[in-house]
């Protein structure tokens, strides 16, 4: 691994913009105004592409570039001591954090990530709210979910711009919006649980006050209004009202008010393109290939709203390619978001991403593509260590400018997060596949109920040696991270320790205590009682103070209190076990109610990735 450049750099030598954003960076990197290190010279190009070469000679470093991005990825290389050219013909490059589910990042950690999104090139954040933002007079609008204030949001738009990154607000202005519709004061505008009631007066008029909010906050005259996903659209309260329509002429109605808001506000509308896509096939799916559009989508869809075509899930290039010209044949460029892999994983997990991200890339890159994304959403609570997605962002921001080796990212990684990037992308090995078809989701397995066991037991379904084969997986995971245990400046490995730790013993213990259980062993049992479930019960404390110390160093505090909720509930559930246990071996019961159930191994194995489906019996919160 390279040691950090140290960079100096002097006004008179440097365009005002890039001296702007060096000033920043100097509050974090080893780049200072006329002091001691390699000399920093700028040299514009005039090149369609985006464009980032560094040319290093005798003590001084020239960065060659055509637009901002390329000079702070320039930047970003000289600092990991990485020469030569690179470029892309992406105009835009960046990410799409979610604030919606759950976690909603502090201002000064937000900073610090546009400081490291810079230095890899990217210039553009989406930030995907559904309700977390506050609105004039909308009380229950983010309630008890920390939203940002407009203020908030302004000084975060300032200072992404000094280092040229645009902010954009990506909304939902019809779906999705199933927890701001949770309150009865919302009633009026409810079509379904989910889903805003479209032809509603009062639905307009907050949809005016969201796209107003967003006008204002920031600088950026263009703005994402979701409209993902709307399943069921018109069949709640609209068709009771005004009978059954056609979902793509609400679809598309609604989409033309929506843009026409937009519009008066100076805005540029883009929404997700999956509805329209669903709308051709009778079981809705987005990806089809072959069924035709209906006759006059073309025209109906406004001709200034930009279609964004989202996958995170294919993993061959030549789905990516027929999805493209899909929509090329609507008549539009897509713009495209794929997806660093955060959601229902508590760690980065690069596999998938790899899998999905870079055939994706590369197809971008062939089509000529302009703008490209990276999703990285919160499904379920947001409890992904979000710091060790960083390694993706750099990996994908490398691919993403047509560097392939890994060695790059890796010191790139070391130099602008500070972060172990072996270490990092070996804990995102903690989701596994125990088959092609099946992986073992380490969240489910870690609120897994101790009694009823639902995850442990769908997953020896799949595999019944399952348990010892990941354990000797999470050994070698272990064994590669210890190393690094102490850095915690890019993904916390000390707390992927803890995590691991736990995991194991947990793993354990469910395998001992079917065997011990269906054998009647009862020292077996008493030993569980006595080490192994004490032993688990304090793994888990260190699991969730170092989750509890990571959130609310990245996070506001709003949001922590839902995975508390599922630690304490599963400590409870670890201690109720002893009880049960003490309880079967001194006589007050004969057996061991949820121990005694469990599914054939005949059963299709269930591929469950939600807290709900593994924390008991029932979906009851």
């Amino acid at each position: 691994m390279n040691q950090t450049a140290k960079l100096a750099w002097r006004e008179s030598d440097t365009p005002e913009e890039i001296a702007a954003a060096l000033r920043l960076l100097e509050e974090e990197y080893p780049i200072s105004e006329g002091g001691r290190g390699l000399k920093l010279k700028f040299r514009k190009l005039n090149d369609a592409e985006n464009v980032s070469r560094v040319v290093r000679n005798r003590g001084e470093v020239t960065i060659e570039y055509s637009t901002l991005s390329g000079a702070l990825r320039g930047v970003g290389s000289a600092l990991a001591k990485i020469d030569g050219e690179e470029r892309t013909s992406f105009s835009k490059l960046g990410i799409m954090l979610d604030v919606s589910r759950n976690m909603v990042m502090r201002v000064e950690h937000f900073k610090k990530w546009l400081r490291r999104l810079s230095l890899c090139g990217c210039n553009e954040v989406l930030i995907y709210s559904e309700d977390t933002y506050e609105l004039e007079d909308e009380p229950f609008f983010g309630a008890y979910r920390a939203p940002y204030t407009i203020d908030e949001l302004k000084e975060m738009d300032d200072y992404a711009d000094a280092l040229g990154v645009e902010l954009v607000g990506c909304i939902q202005t019809l779906g999705h919006m199933e927890q701001l519709l949770q309150h009865r004061y919302y009633s009026s505008i409810t079509d379904s649980e989910r889903i805003m009631l479209v032809d509603e007066p009062e639905t307009e008029k907050l949809i005016r006050k969201m796209i107003s909010f967003w006008s204002s906050a920031l600088r950026s005259r263009r703005i994402h209004v979701g409209m993902d996903e709307a399943h069921g659209l018109g069949r709640g309260k609209h068709q009771t009202l005004h009978g059954a329509e056609n979902e793509s002429a609400l679809m598309t109605r609604h989409l033309k008010l929506v843009s026409g808001i937009c519009k008066e506000n100076g805005l540029s509308p883009m929404i997700w393109s999956d509805m329209f896509f669903r709308m051709t096939n009778p079981g809705h799916e987005y990806y089809d290939y072959t069924s035709p559009f209906p006759a006059g989508l073309k025209k109906e869809i406004d001709p200034d709203t930009q279609l964004v075509y989202w996958d995170y899930y294919h993993t061959q290039a030549s789905d990516y390619r027929k999805m493209i010209a899909r929509h090329r044949e609507l008549g539009r460029e897509p713009v495209v978001g794929s997806g660093i892999w955060t959601w229902t994983r508590l760690w980065y997990d690069h596999r998938t991403t790899m899998e999905t991200a870079l055939p994706c890339i590369d197809v971008c890159r062939q089509e000529k593509i302009s703008e490209l994304f990276f999703t990285m959403w919160g499904d379920d609570g947001a409890y992904c260590n979000y710091d060790s997605s960083l390694a993706g962002i750099v990996r994908c921001a490398d691919l993403a400018y047509g560097d392939r080796d890994e060695n790059d990212s890796a010191d790139r990684f070391e130099a602008i997060c500070h972060g172990d990037y072996g270490a990092v992308i070996a804990a995102g090995e903690i989701h596994a596949k125990i088959k092609d078809d099946f992986e073992v989701l380490s969240p489910m397995l870690m609120w897994d109920d101790p009694l009823l066991g639902k995850y442990f037991d769908s997953c020896k379904r799949a595999d019944p040696e399952f348990d010892l084969a990941y354990l000797d997986e999470l050994d070698d995971i272990l064994c590669r991270i210890m190393p690094a245990a102490e850095n915690r400046n890019a993904g916390d490995i000390g707390y992927a320790v803890d995590l691991i730790k736990f995991l194991m013993k947990k793993l354990e213990l469910r395998g001992a205590l079917e065997a011990a259980y269906d054998l009647g062993d009862r020292l077996a049992l008493r030993e569980l009682v006595t080490t192994t479930i004490p032993a688990a019960i304090a793994a888990l404390v260190e699991v969730d103070a170092g989750f509890r110390r990571n959130w609310l160093q990245c996070a506001k505090a709003h949001g922590l209190e839902r995975i508390q909720i599922r630690n304490a509930g599963q400590l409870a559930r670890l201690e109720e076990l002893a009880v049960r246990i003490r309880e079967y071996l001194d006589g007050t019961i004969e057996r061991i109610e949820e121990l005694d159930e469990r599914l054939p191994h005949s059963v299709v194995p269930e591929k469950m990735n939600r807290y709900k489906e593994v924390s008991g019996g029932s979906w009851i919160n």
